[in-house]
Order: C-alpha cells, then structure tokens, then sequence
C-alpha cells in the first residue's frame, strides 16, 4: 500500500476550492496553508498559455524533509505518508529548507484570528486554533485521519472539477495507477530526486 495522487490539469479552473477546503477541515491559521494554488505557463510561443497549478506536499519516497529532521519529527509512514509528530517537532525548520516544494508552514505565534478587531478570536477559530501548536512545522497530511476512516481528503472530495483522484499506487488496478500510465502524468520537479507520489495530467 503506497497513497498517491493524481491531479488532471485540464480540468483544474484554479477555483481554489481544494485550499478552502483544507483550511476549514484543519482550521489553519491566517497566512497557513496546506495546498494552494498557483500558476505555471505551459506550450512555448506563441502557442504558451497560463495554468492553474496546485501544489500540496508530495509524501516522497526519498524525502529530504525526514532525512534532516534532527528529532525524528518527520516520519515515512509504511502506507507512503509523510508525517510530523508536533510533540517531537522543536521547529529548527531545517525540514522547511530541505524541501523542494515549499510546503511546509511555519506556526510562529499564537493566532490572532481573521477579525482581530471584532473582539479576538470567533468560537470557532478557538477550537480550531487550539490543534495548532506554536514554534512547530505543519505540511498536507493526505487527510490521514480522513483516510484511515475510509473517507476521501477534503481536497479530492472538495474539487468542483473533479481533477483530483487518489488511492494506492501500489495496485496498478487502481484509479490513480491507471491514470498515470494512460495519460503519462508527471510529478514536479522529478530532478529533485524525491520521487514524488503526486502526479500531474498535462504538466
């Protein structure tokens, strides 16, 4: 069992309903995002044109982020996850720097909330906030919790285009194994020698 996951290009709009709905599943502070989505150009000219790219950590099979982690805070799980255990994180953010994607989010303070001048924090960013432990490193989880319920990540459930998929890429029967070979999806930046376990359609 390796989890994996496929993202089609051609049907991302950019909408960025994938990083919403990671804020709210994990109700991240302000300026703290799991995924995001940015933009990428593709083709050369005259025929180059703008694309929506998301971007959530890539769970490597070789991860740089584990290998100078001086705690063992960062973990590579047996199911292909990569992990941080925020009681063993110390926040050197030596993993922040290691990895080629810049995915990794760095909780510095407490959080003052989105509307700090309404009176501090809402009920809901209270206990939101309180998962969120000050001076460590948090990354894209995959939805672990999610998953080992054998529920979808909120990303994959959340897309409006239904450009995500995800499953294991050990079974080549799989919907995420099939898609890579038939349409040839591609990670980013494979010269990074992660071996990165998210693919690309039309990268």
């Amino acid at each position: 069992m390796k989890y994996g996951m496929v993202i089609d290009l051609r049907r991302c709009i950019g909408c960025n309903a994938c990083t919403v709905a990671c804020k709210q599943q994990y109700g991240n502070p302000p300026g703290i995002f799991y995924s995001h989505v940015g933009i990428t150009e593709v083709g050369k000219y005259p025929n180059a044109r703008q694309v929506p790219l998301p971007v959530l950590c890539n769970h490597c099979d070789n991860p740089p982020c584990v290998d100078v982690c001086p705690t063992g805070a960062s973990q590579k799980q047996s199911n292909g996850m990569v992990l941080i255990d925020d009681d063993k994180c110390i926040g050197c953010r030596y993993c922040m720097v290691a990895c080629p994607y810049n995915v990794r989010q760095f909780i510095g303070s407490e959080p003052k909330g989105y509307y700090p001048d309404k009176g501090g924090l809402t009920t809901y960013e209270t206990v939101a906030y309180a998962q969120h432990q000050v001076g460590t490193v948090e990354k894209c989880s995959f939805c672990a919790t999610r998953v080992a319920a054998g529920q979808l990540p909120a990303c994959v459930l959340t897309c409006v285009g239904q450009a995500r998929f995800f499953g294991d890429l050990d079974d080549p029967n799989s919907e995420v194994s099939q898609l890579i070979v038939k349409f040839d999806a591609k990670p980013l930046n494979p010269e990074a020698g992660t071996k990165p376990n998210v693919f690309y359609i039309g990268l």
